[in-house]
């Protein structure tokens, strides 16, 4: 799905969770790094927002792995983001 700039607003709202640990990750890769993603990427970062925030909260502090494929992908892609090799 190729998104608008209204669509990237209302995104960009959805990535205020409420839980500065996702805050600080989705925000910023909203506004830094989403527009340069793939259009399949972006949409796995959609489908992502419409996760639990508590299993995301252990995606990203790498207790857990999402078992879903795509949403396994979208993680690894923000956490490299902000933890380099």
């Amino acid at each position: 799905m190729k998104y608008s700039e209204e669509d990237i607003r209302r995104l960009t709202w959805q990535c205020r969770r409420g839980m500065l640990e996702l805050d600080v990750l989705f925000v910023p890769f909203m506004e830094q790094a989403f527009r340069d993603q793939s259009e399949e990427d972006q949409d796995r970062f959609v489908k992502l927002l419409d996760e639990q925030d508590q299993d995301l909260f252990l995606w990203f502090m790498q207790r857990e792995e999402p078992q879903d494929p795509d949403l396994k992908r979208i993680v690894n892609i923000i956490l490299d983001r902000v933890q380099p090799d």
